[in-house]
């Protein structure tokens, strides 16, 4: 039977801050998935890549290449954005840049890489109708509006063919810059001209291949050549005021090993070529770069330079350190760029020059601080969807819009989605947990079961994802925001332990651990109980027993609570004996080393599947969550159950098993909508503190076809004696 009780608590108070230190911030408000946008049938792909405003500041307008459209949502009240629907493009669109009511939008219509086409279409914003469209002569990749809305100037990057000649420049037809005057509205075609750009680079000078341009207020156009790794300066009349190379950097300190399953900042790359992706001008002498890389670099920074090619400063490996304290480093992508910045915006708010620049790899927003270029301060880092990809800053409403490019659909994983920021003196809400401050540079994510000792500390383990340093992380969890403050590795003869999947910690009542690891038999990964002492060695492992092991499948225990001389297990979904929408909660006797079990009533999945995901103990109950594996509106189960210890009695496998009673203690949903974000599947950590505070973490699968977003919040007191 199901009883329901209502939880009364401050969401998020451990991370609030008071008035008195309040200051300006960025905070998400709200998210739009893309696939909103569409009437009846999605398209198996979708995304928003890069993004504009209109005039007004009360539409957005995106490009969706993999759909072939361009989407407009109404962001009146910015809070709560509207779909305003979907206009085909009879091509790829590739960039936007909007004047009034005018958007300009970059289609390229190529027919191969060495046939390259393109045009620029005008679209009403009104009636959503193409209105004029100018043919490119090439392959249109990023546009950029001039501040006085007098021209446009667009990179034709003819891009190349990535799987001829191992992907290398030169591969021909050149690119090069358009540029064309607008008035009222409408582009004179006629006044289209071009800046050639070769002969400027000395890697692979005969091809350059634009790839980003921006205009300052002298109508100076900056434009990178990635692939070049040089940068150049044009004046409105498509003359080529400098140029220059984009420089290497010296990384120190970086993860530069890929799939080792650890996350690990000991190694350098000497003389990393920058390879520029995004650009912004910060006023009309200084631009800053993101240094995404490509062919033979990739910098994972930001730089400055003056115009005059003058370096002001570089980031280096400082701002892939700050994404690695929050918990978003993507380690399958260490041995080539790391988080790779990508696209970048500029905006003024409140008298403060701000930078915005998106790691596509850790779905990151970087804001900088660049009141003096020559030493910009890293601000804020901005959670957001998977990949963002273009920015509009809207600073006349104080909003700033990212557009999330990955649409994870057909792997299990979340849509694309624009998501909307305000600037205000509210504290900033992200991020939730942070490794700053620690004596060694310390990375962390997929984090799963969570335990609480006797003075309020939080323990975490790390799940399989970084199977080669399996790690328990102290949290104390009284600070704003949370704070690792020590890593224990989990080892086998003072090794890294394998084949573990770590999904649940209990304290073990002698300075030590239980841990439950995960098994899968079909990677040679066992189900197990593991007795851990208190500086990470394994000193016991337990197997499970042979009737448990007859009805295995793949999902096994998720969370471990120890009750008297009992630990307790949830299995998180059906094995082969359990009766539909039932599974078991595992008992093992530590004294007479017996087995038992009970059964817990799980919700029929809508979608997708429910199964169980965290045990915790507390006074005579012990917390459950139970959830389903969908993502944002998708989402239906991510519930705390409590089940009272005297129903905890186990029978023998093999038995007849009870059905314990189970009593709602809270819905989670709207706790993962209340940071403005679209609700994350993994809800999977759940440490009850002794005063009764109930702390919960979210699982962000080490960053790999995930926004890295981790959610580690306090939602108040769960004790009984608070629910009445």
């Amino acid at each position: 039977m199901t009883k329901t009780l209502l939880l009364t608590s401050t969401l998020l108070a451990g991370i609030a801050l008071s008035p008195a230190h309040a200051e300006m911030n960025f905070n998400r408000i709200a998210s739009f998935p893309v696939t909103a946008n569409f009437e009846g049938d999605v398209p198996e792909e979708t995304s928003a890549e890069i993004i504009d405003v209109s005039g007004d500041g009360l539409t957005l307008i995106y490009t969706d290449s993999p759909a072939g459209v361009i989407g407009a949502i109404d962001i009146t009240n910015a809070h709560a954005p509207l779909p305003k629907g979907t206009l085909p493009m009879q091509g790829e669109p590739t960039a936007v840049s909007v004047i009034g009511n005018i958007a300009f939008v970059a289609v390229n219509t190529s027919e191969s890489y060495t046939a390259p086409s393109g045009m620029i279409k005008a679209v009403d914003l009104v009636d959503m109708q193409v209105v004029q469209s100018c043919q490119l002569g090439g392959q249109p990749d990023s546009t950029a509006r001039a501040k006085d809305g007098s021209f446009l100037a667009i990179a034709i990057e003819n891009e190349r063919d990535e799987d001829l000649g191992e992907g290398r420049v030169p591969q021909m037809p050149a690119g090069d810059l358009v540029l064309v005057d607008v008035a009222d509205g409408r582009m004179d075609c006629g006044s289209m001209r071009r800046s050639g750009l070769a002969g400027l680079a000395d890697i692979a000078g005969e091809d350059p291949e634009p790839e980003f341009v921006d205009i300052n207020g002298l109508g100076e156009v900056v434009v990178t050549l990635q692939e070049n790794n040089h940068i150049a300066i044009v004046a409105r009349d498509g003359s080529v005021l400098s140029h220059f190379s984009a420089g290497a950097v010296d990384l120190e300190g970086i993860d530069a090993t890929d799939e080792r399953a650890a996350l690990i900042f000991d190694e350098r790359q000497p003389g990393r070529l920058r390879e520029p992706d995004g650009v912004q001008w910060i006023d009309d002498d200084h631009f800053a770069i993101a240094n995404e890389g490509d062919m033979d670099g990739g910098a994972r920074g930001m730089t400055i330079f003056r115009k005059d090619g003058t370096l002001i400063w570089e980031s280096g490996a400082t701002l892939e350190q700050a994404i690695v304290q929050i918990g978003h480093y993507p380690d399958k992508r260490s041995d080539s760029k790391g988080v790779e910045p990508e696209g970048m915006e500029f905006a003024i708010y409140d008298g403060t020059p701000f930078v915005f620049v998106m790691a596509e790899r850790a779905s990151i927003v970087a804001v900088y601080d660049v009141t003096d270029p020559t030493a910009p301060v890293l601000h804020q880092l901005l959670p957001s969807g998977i990949s963002p990809e273009g920015a509009v800053a809207i600073p006349e409403r104080g909003l700033l819009v990212t557009a999330n490019e990955f649409d994870g659909r057909q792997d299990g994983a979340a849509p694309a989605h624009v998501m909307l920021y305000e600037y205000t003196d509210r504290a900033a809400s992200y991020p939730h947990l942070t490794s700053e401050g620690m004596e060694t540079l310390t990375g962390w994510g997929a984090i799963s079961g969570l335990v609480s000792d006797q003075n309020g500390m939080i323990y975490a383990v790390s799940d399989s994802f970084y199977g080669h340093q399996p790690r328990i992380f102290k949290i104390d969890p009284r600070t704003s925001p949370a704070r690792i403050v020590e890593a224990i590795d989990v080892t086998r003869n003072g090794l890294p332990a394998q084949k573990l999947d770590m999904e649940g910690i209990a304290l073990d009542g002698k300075g030590g651990f239980w841990i439950a690891s995960e098994g899968r038999t079909d990677r040679l990964r066992p189900h197990a109980i593991l007795n851990v002492s208190a500086n990470g060695e394994i000193i016991a492992e337990i197997g499970l027993p042979p009737y448990l092991m007859a009805f295995e499948r793949r999902f096994g225990f998720e969370g471990i609570a120890k009750v008297g001389e009992m630990l307790w297990m949830p299995v998180q979904r059906q094995w082969a004996d359990d009766p539909k929408d039932h599974v078991k909660l595992v008992a093992y006797n530590l004294e007479t080393e017996e087995w038992g079990a009970v059964l817990y009533s799980k919700a029929a999945a809508e979608e997708g599947w429910v199964g169980l995901s965290e045990l915790s103990l507390y006074g005579d109950s012990v917390y459950i969550i139970e959830r389903d594996n969908q993502h944002a509106s998708d989402a239906v189960t991510k519930k705390i159950y409590a089940v009272p210890l005297d129903d905890l009695t186990p029978v023998a496998l093999g038995s007849d098993l009870p059905v314990v009673s189970k009593t709602l203690v809270r819905d989670m949903i709207p706790d993962l909508k209340a940071t403005g974000g679209y609700v994350l599947d993994k809800i999977e950590g759940l440490a009850i503190t002794p005063e009764g505070q109930a702390w919960i973490a979210t699982d962000n699968d080490g960053v790999d076809d995930h926004s890295g977003e981790t959610m580690f919040f306090d939602i108040g007191n769960i004790s009984r004696k608070a629910l009445n």
